[in-house]
Formats: structure tokens, C-alpha cells, sequence
């Protein structure tokens, strides 16, 4: 534990979700959300017992997805795990009431035994702002006061707080308190210096989203993290970092994309849509799952090249990949996550573990 909250024991790996719930590309079948649930929870208990190190889920507040509410999904998770911790990515802090969060995940984190983390974020869909009753306007003003609010919470029982977009706290007491001395608050970024800034200068871990590009293209975001970090007081070596990108894991190359494609497809057109993209093809997957793309999509040994690949360019400490189309078979979903638990995981600590000097445990 450091100054900051969790302090990873090795390279870590783990999975998010965002729970869609999306039609078959092919038939046309859309599943019971019940069922989609309870899927949910069969892959966070197998990707405790398999030895990856986090699950998180994603708040979405859309049709296709079942997330809106992942502290309780999570909360269902640590009733049935033992050692996984457990994440969101993200919360939409902008939108929440940091009180309650900071007192949702400190129950979890008592359920959990203290596996609870925070990856506190703007938000990738604006739904959420006027369901709750916030002005887009504030975008960016409500999440800087949030997570001040948010990190001021977990450092203190009591605290006195004001500021411009909640009612002041005068002396009051926030319960429960965690397990944990401190739970682990990530912010997340989506690409952006001024985010980066944010979470280095209060010396907040970073979740870095990676979804297009090579990456060399974002070792500056890193460069400009460790600078920032250490500038305002911080140890950069002290504080983790993350990439999270999507992927999937199959025993056979062409299982493995043939698995991914279709829904990969079907979800980014159909946000691309509203975005004003170009639609997705399978040439721009073929590109972007090679070594120097972003996307994991591949057997085993073409997963774990990648990573250690990244790792040399980022030096990171934690990767999570993005396994969680509902419409890839769930016998499939679950051998993806043997694979990145059983074959992948061990393989990358060991040889992280070797290039640093680290004996590896």
C-alpha cells in the first residue's frame, strides 16, 4: 500500500465489461437480460479462480447495456470471489454524487475483504447528464470538483467541503469506512493532455484508454504523467499505470477474429453513427490487431507478444482488456478468459519479472 492506495505485487491483468446486451449479428436473437447477468457473474468467478488480477464494469446508461449500476453487479461478484479486485470502468463521477459513491464502494470494499477500487471518469456518453439533471456545459467543471470532493472523502472520516455544483459539507461524518486505508481511485483518460495533467498532479493512478492507433502514438501521455507526477511532489515509480483496450483471446488465430468481428463491428458502427465515423471493416481490424496496433485479438502467444511489447514502449503496470460482447458464445467468453488467466498472465509477470530483476512470485 502507498501513499496513493493499492500498489500492485506484479504486472497485473484483468478484464472489464460493459454488460451489453446486443442482438445476434447473424439470427437476429436478443438473450434475457437475466440471463446476461448471471453470465456476468460466471465470468468474474472464473476469472478469480483462473488468477487475473481485477474485473471492472463499465456505467453505461443506454439501451444496449445492463451496466448502469455497477457497484451492484460487483457487489454480487464479491459475495462469490475471493481474491479478484473489483473495479468500475468507469464510475461517470460528473454525474454521481461523490458521497454516495465513496459510501457504495466502501460497503463493497467490506464485502470484499477490501478488493473495492474506484476508475473515477467523464464519461464516453453524455446519457447520464440530463437523466440525472446536469448541464453538459459543466462537463468538465463537475468532474474536477467531484474527484476533489471524492479524494478529499477517502482521506478523512469528517470533512468540510464546498464548491460550485453540490451543497457545502460542514463537519459532517461519511459511513462506512473501507477495509482498505485507502481505496484505490483511478482516473481514467481518454486521450487527452489536460486529463493526464489532472490525475498526476493529485498523484491519482491513470487508466489510459487505448482503442485506435499504434502505440507510440501515446508514450507521450505516459512521459507526460511521470513529469507532471513528479513536479508536483509525487513518485511516479510509486504510482501504477494502466492501458485498457479491447481484444479476444481464442485457442486458433482465425477463432479468435471470427469470434470478435461481427459484434466488434456491429457496436462500433453502431456508435459511429452518432459520432460520424467511417464504418468498420475487416481490413481495419487485420491492422489493428497486429503488434503495433491497439486491438488484442489473437491466440495466446500473439496476446502475450503484444503485451510485452507495449510494456517496453509504456512501462506500465497493468493492462485490462475489453471481454464482453454478449453475442460471442459464452462457452467461448469463458475459454478466452482460461486462456488470458492460465497461459497469458503467467507468462507475462514472469518474463516483467525477469527484465526487471524482480524475482517473479
Amino acid at each position: 500500500m502507498t501513499a496513493n492506495g493499492y500498489q500492485p505485487r506484479h504486472f497485473e491483468i484483468g478484464i472489464y465489461n460493459f454488460v451489453e446486451l446486443l442482438a445476434d449479428p447473424v439470427t437476429g436473437a436478443l438473450g434475457s437480460p437475466a440471463e446476461r447477468v448471471r453470465n456476468l457473474i460466471e465470468t468474474i468467478e472464473l476469472a478469480d479462480q483462473v488468477g487475473l488480477d481485477i474485473f471492472a464494469i463499465g456505467e453505461h446508461h443506454r439501451v444496449e447495456y445492463l451496466s448502469s449500476s455497477p457497484v451492484v453487479l460487483l457487489a454480487a461478484a464479491a459475495a462469490r470471489t475471493r481474491s479478484i479486485r473489483l473495479s468500475t470502468a468507469v464510475t461517470v463521477l460528473s454525474s454521481d454524487d461523490p458521497v454516495r459513491v465513496f459510501q457504495d464502494f466502501a460497503t463493497l470494499d467490506l464485502i470484499s475483504s477490501g478488493r473495492a477500487e474506484i476508475m473515477a471518469g467523464r464519461g464516453s456518453f453524455i446519457e447520464s447528464f440530463p437523466l440525472f439533471g446536469y448541464d453538459l456545459n459543466d462537463y468538465n467543471d463537475l468532474f474536477a470538483e467531484k474527484l476533489d470532493l471524492l479524494v478529499k472523502l477517502r482521506e478523512s472520516e469528517r470533512i468540510t467541503w464546498s464548491g460550485g455544483h453540490r451543497p457545502a459539507i460542514d463537519n459532517l461524518g461519511v459511513y462506512p469506512r473501507p477495509v482498505q486505508e485507502k481505496i484505490p481511485i483511478w482516473v481514467a483518460v481518454g486521450g487527452t493532455p489536460e486529463s493526464v495533467i489532472r490525475a498526476a498532479r493529485k498523484g491519482l493512478p491513470m487508466a489510459l484508454a487505448i482503442i485506435g492507433g499504434m502505440p507510440e502514438r501515446f508514450a507521450p501521455f505516459f512521459e507526460l504523467y511521470r513529469q507532471t507526477a513528479a513536479q508536483a511532489g509525487h513518485d511516479p515509480s510509486q504510482i501504477p499505470l494502466s492501458v485498457n483496450s479491447h481484444g479476444f483471446i481464442a485457442d486458433t488465430e482465425p477463432d479468435a477474429v471470427d469470434s470478435y468481428y461481427p459484434t466488434a463491428a456491429v457496436i462500433m458502427n453502431r456508435i459511429g453513427r452518432e459520432r460520424g465515423w467511417s464504418p468498420a471493416n475487416r481490413q481495419q481490424l487485420e491492422a489493428s490487431r497486429t503488434l503495433r496496433g491497439a486491438d488484442y485479438v489473437g491466440t495466446p502467444q500473439q496476446i502475450i507478444d503484444k503485451i510485452l511489447f507495449q510494456h517496453e514502449i509504456f512501462g506500465h503496470q497493468r493492462l485490462l482488456l475489453y471481454l464482453g460482447y454478449n453475442t460471442i458464445e459464452h462457452k467461448k467468453m469463458l475459454r478466452a478468459i482460461e486462456l488470458l488467466g492460465t497461459v497469458v498472465a503467467p507468462a507475462v509477470r514472469q518474463e516483467i519479472a525477469r527484465r526487471s530483476g524482480v524475482k517473479s512470485p
